[in-house]
């Protein structure tokens, strides 16, 4: 019989910040209030930080996002002091396999600058080559234009950003990339790209076009998952949907775990493949049901080890 496991789960630290009483004891010792916007601007960053501290791993990517944080809200301070400021582009490059995170993260980026002002709207695009590249002469130049115009006060973000540059000198894609560096320039303050996709190919991608390299300042590097963090992630999947693991479903996962990220296969797709299993997992649980004359609570949220069909290409 498989015994339950608890599954490692990082809490978020909930950080309470009461405006109010801190404002009414300045005005009782004679003390100016602080001004509005400094409180609510480090409220949102506050806010960032949980959500980003909800993901796994990505440290790199959550400090990255941080010093951006920092640099909009410095120069938003210099701006009100009078002083000079040095205008930025805040288009981006995602670089990294698979399920690691690359699109929840453009989707918190909208929202940081939404908060923040620095986008109307902060709402996501998410776009393809098909989505872009039409199929005569013009069409692609348009269609690029409707989903810039679709992205504005938003985020711009286009997945796999390297298959525009596989057709060669003829292919529509090129047409495609040079409609968007020119709309990057004329519309830099009315939207952000996020260009994303493998890293060896990006680093290709950004060689086509001598214009691309400047213009994308920052670049966020998504690493693969370690075992433990997919680990995490599986248990903050079942943890959700109200699933347990027992001990030998636990190890028996893991163990495939090591496995597969020996193997360093380039298609591995990290948070997805776990979301694949513990989805198969799930039905079969349910075919395992559905011949018990008697189900009880336990029975509907434990996962056994014979639920997991795994192979290496699962």
């Amino acid at each position: 019989m498989d015994e339950p496991i608890k599954m490692k789960n990082n809490g978020q630290i909930s950080i309470m910040l009461n405006v109010q009483k801190r404002e009414k004891t300045r005005k009782i010792e004679g003390r100016p209030a602080a001004a509005k916007s400094l409180p609510s601007q480090h409220a949102i960053l506050r806010e960032i930080e949980e959500e980003m501290n909800a993901l796994v791993g990505m440290q790199d990517v959550k400090k990255t996002l941080k010093e951006v944080y920092a640099w909009i809200y410095i120069n938003k301070k210099r701006e009100a002091a009078g002083l000079k400021t040095s205008p930025q582009a805040l288009h981006m490059m995602f670089k990294g396999n698979p399920g690691t995170g690359k699109t929840t993260v453009a989707r918190l980026i909208g929202k940081l600058f939404q908060k923040m002002g620095v986008l109307p709207k902060g709402h996501l695009i998410e776009a393809e080559r098909a989505d872009l590249v039409g199929e005569y002469i013009g069409h692609t130049a348009q269609k690029t234009r409707d989903l810039v115009k679709k992205a504005a006060g938003g985020i711009l973000f286009i997945d796999e950003a390297y298959s525009l540059g596989r057709g060669g000198e003829k292919d529509f894609g090129k047409e495609a990339i040079d409609t968007l560096v020119k709309h990057m320039e004329d519309k830099q303050h009315t939207f952000i790209l996020i260009l994303a996709g493998y890293s060896k190919e990006m680093d290709y991608f950004l060689s086509l076009n001598p214009g691309l390299q400047s213009r994308f300042p920052l670049v966020f590097e998504f690493p693969d998952y370690s075992v433990n963090e997919l680990m995490e992630i599986a248990g903050r999947m079942l943890k959700e949907k109200q699933y347990e693991l027992s001990r030998e479903a636990g190890s028996k996962l893991k163990d495939h775990l090591i496995y597969v990220k020996a193997r360093n296969k380039p298609s591995f797709s990290n948070g997805r493949y776990i979301r694949n299993i513990i989805e198969k997992a799930v039905r079969s649980q349910a075919m395992r049901l559905l011949t018990e004359p008697h189900i009880n609570r336990n029975d509907l949220m434990m996962l056994h080890s014979n639920d997991f069909k795994l192979t290496e290409n699962t």
